[in-house]
């Protein structure tokens, strides 16, 4: 599972400016930027890293080595190449697997993420299915869902919790998986979202104790109250990006996730605001929100919950694994 963080470069936020150059998708179409011809002879897996890793490097991709071994490994059936047998990457390939390595190679160049390549990703202990242009969990959501299981994990009796802006269902999915007690409602305002977000449900098998709604939190609110209402724990990775950093993303970023999971507003904090509201209304006495944003965001959430929400109170400030503070932590408390 140690793949999940050595390509969270390819996902840096801030990154290569926006690139214009609309790509042409069939291998047929060779142009300067196609790659590497098929080759002539029979390679093997090793040659075939060597000769991806070298051209990725060469038109300026992300991750040369690490994108070239994660295609190569999910062509052989594996997720890394360290856990395929030497013997294996010695032998030749076969012209279905070669092509196959091609075709998937030729789509990282195009600066598709590896994740929406072979279609697949760990998450914590999870391997979610995934496809364009559903945001991809980032490392720093998984140390997300471990402050939320901190504190619901030692709880024995029945739980429920909403996340807001599911995406690939990344949050809601571990949560289940690791609480067995727990029945959890997801939504998002995207019909691709909700529509992945079911598959791995399905294909991780707690479909039953997950409720998937294709909501928008601001055209929809009231709607949302009536299918969300008095949970102990709300959780949420909201669009958090700064508006004015969304041209500085990466082309992987900008040309295949949805803008709509990224964007903030002026401030980034658009989509937070409403997250707020929606927690001071539906979360229990003494429920609470947790919140994944920008390190530049708890002191100025801090300060608008303080003089927009009375019913709820900024707990705790937590960082990431860069140190950044990263996690809010927000609870509801009544004094009626």
């Amino acid at each position: 599972m140690w793949r999940r963080r050595v390509l969270n470069e390819v996902l840096t936020f801030v990154g290569c400016r926006n690139i214009k150059t609309q790509f042409v998708w069939a291998l047929s179409a060779v142009r300067a930027c196609s790659g590497p011809a098929l080759p002539v002879h029979r390679i093997t897996a090793l040659q075939a890293v060597h000769s991806w890793s070298q051209h990725f490097q060469e038109e300026g991709v992300s991750e040369p080595d690490l994108s070239s071994r994660y295609i190569t490994a999910h062509v052989l059936g594996a997720k890394t190449i360290e856990s395929v047998m030497a013997e294996t990457l010695s032998e030749l390939l076969s012209p279905e697997k070669t092509q196959q390595i091609w075709k998937l190679c030729a789509k990282r160049l195009q600066r598709m993420p590896v994740q929406y390549v072979i279609e697949e990703w760990d998450f914590r202990d999870l391997t979610l299915k995934m496809r364009p242009p559903v945001f991809i969990p980032r490392p720093e959501t998984e140390e997300l869902v471990e402050i939320v299981l901190s504190d619901l994990r030692e709880k024995t009796e029945s739980l429920s919790a909403v996340e807001v802006g599911c995406g690939s269902g990344a949050i809601s999915l571990s949560l289940l998986k690791s609480l067995p007690q727990l029945k959890a409602v997801a939504l998002d305002q995207s019909a691709d979202a909700v529509s992945l977000t079911k598959e791995n449900a399905l294909s991780l098998g707690l479909e039953d104790r997950l409720q998937l709604y294709h909501l928008d939190i601001f055209k929809d609110a009231e709607t949302v109250l009536k299918c969300c209402g008095g949970v102990p724990a709300l959780v949420s990775n909201p669009p958090y990006l700064y508006t004015e950093d969304m041209s500085s993303l990466q082309p992987e970023v900008q040309r295949f996730e949805d803008a709509a999971a990224l964007d903030g507003g002026a401030d980034g904090l658009t989509a937070i605001r409403q997250v707020l509201s929606l927690a001071s209304q539906i979360l229990l006495n003494h429920g609470r929100l947790y919140l994944e944003v920008d390190p530049r965001h708890p002191p100025l959430i801090r300060r608008w919950v303080e003089s927009h929400l009375e019913t709820l109170h900024y707990v705790q400030t937590k960082h990431d694994f860069n140190n950044r503070p990263r996690f809010c932590i927000l609870q509801k408390e009544e004094t009626n």
